[in-house]
């Protein structure tokens, strides 16, 4: 089966708001094997409504579409919907009473004749209640295509998708399984996982695709099965990530989406009762708001020391000023330094820090810009690792902040 999710709204094409309905709503398809054809977004204007609707039919199952469902004049769906499938309007009286009820419980006031007005549907339509908004969705079905349309407020479409559509799908169509593993790697990039894993790749069974999604500091490998057989494609699934550890389990440090380097440090500190420390210039604080980004996180986060400019790393973590001037506020002596004073400074079992030339502009220091040192304390002593980054700014500190949780993540674990 194959879906096709269509976004209605000029704010969404101008750069006015991110479309975040289309990906919740492909995962909600995907759950149940319902594999998403394609996404778009459009205009809310009636005639580039009509052209995707005809350009879907009969090319996927299901269509759905969030948007235009509001009760001003320029929410059009509905009257699309009613040209589209030859219709007309009618006043839905179940759908009425629950948006005069809401109107007069959520914001104590009379409902308006336009409130009201959400209430007309097309009269072909199949209602999809909307339990926690005024606009409901509609179920309409033209050749082999069911087409959907639902509010683009993010809440109430989560509803209607999880409490009427899917259950709906579901007890419709008849289904393959679809089953997904994904493996979390850090510290090397998409080419040099990609060497070290291609004789394995090429032996993948045919029903299973591999696919790469890298980000800064770390890789994403999703294995994807279709089929009808749930369990044999749960068991080849589990066989090839056995043979993946056995080749890359140096890097992977976790199996979920949700396994981000912050989450397994985070994990990993709670299993081993132990407390970390930051001490970050050039990160300026990254560090410190993704480990605190975890629920959860007081109980082995102590805390972090901004110390953005030369003078506060002297006055506030009490680095000499004497090692500045040797050796450079950049370099592997003041990074350790900063991360032995964090350390005490936070009364912590291990401590993180970094110092670097962030960009664009070199800062106290002549080294050049990318160049970042991560140090870590250890209770067994302390060591640094000096970074060649490159540009943009924003890559620079986002790569050292990920770098430098990667590294006290192994330390950590080896201890």
């Amino acid at each position: 089966m194959k879906a096709a999710v269509i976004t209605i709204g000029d704010e969404i094409l101008i750069g006015q708001i991110t479309d975040t309905n289309s990906g919740y709503i492909a995962k909600a398809l995907d759950k149940i094997g319902i594999g998403v054809y394609e996404t778009r977004s459009i205009s809310d204007e009636r005639h580039h409504i009509l052209e995707t609707l005809a350009y879907y039919q009969n090319r996927v199952d299901v269509v759905i579409i969030t948007g235009g469902l509001g009760p001003t004049k320029d929410d059009v769906t509905k009257v699309a919907f009613c040209e589209y499938f030859d219709d007309h309007l009618v006043r839905n009286e179940e759908v009425e009473a629950h948006v005069v009820a809401l109107i007069e419980r959520a914001l104590n006031r009379t409902a308006s004749q336009l409130n009201r007005d959400q209430a007309l549907v097309p009269s072909k339509a199949k209602v999809l209640h909307n339990a926690v908004g005024t606009a409901p969705g509609m179920w309409m079905e033209r050749g082999d295509t069911v087409f959907m349309s639902l509010p683009g407020v993010p809440y109430e479409m989560k509803s209607i998708v999880d409490n009427e559509i899917i259950p709906l799908l579901v007890e419709r169509y008849e289904r393959p399984y679809i089953v997904h593993k994904t493996i979390i790697t850090h510290g090397q990039g998409e080419s040099v996982v990609a060497e070290r894993i291609e004789d394995w790749e090429n032996n993948l069974p045919e029903f299973i695709k591999l696919a790469y999604l890298p980000n800064p500091g770390r890789v994403r490998l999703r294995l994807s099965a279709r089929g009808t057989d749930e369990a044999l494609l749960q068991n080849t699934i589990a066989a090839e990530v056995e043979k993946l550890k056995a080749i890359i389990g140096d890097i992977i440090v976790g199996f979920d989406e949700g396994d981000t380097i912050e989450v397994v440090l985070g994990r990993l500190l709670k299993q081993k009762g132990k407390t970390l420390a930051a001490a970050e210039s050039c990160t300026g604080g990254k560090i410190a708001q993704m480990i605190t980004s975890v629920p959860g996180s007081s109980a082995y986060f102590k805390g972090s020391a901004v110390t953005y400019a030369t003078e506060s790393k002297v006055s506030i973590l009490k680095i000499e000023q004497q090692l500045i001037d040797v050796f450079s506020v950049v370099s592997a002596q003041v990074a350790e330094n900063m991360a032995l004073k964090a350390r005490q400074l936070f009364n912590a079992d291990y401590a993180i820090s970094t110092t670097g030339n962030a960009g664009p502009l070199k800062g106290d220091s002549a080294v050049e810009v990318g160049t970042v040192f991560i140090g870590i304390a250890t209770p067994k002593g302390v060591f640094s690792e000096k970074l060649d980054l490159g540009q943009p700014r924003e890559k620079v500190i986002e790569r050292a902040a990920n770098k430098a949780l990667e590294k006290i993540y192994h330390e950590i674990l080896k201890n």
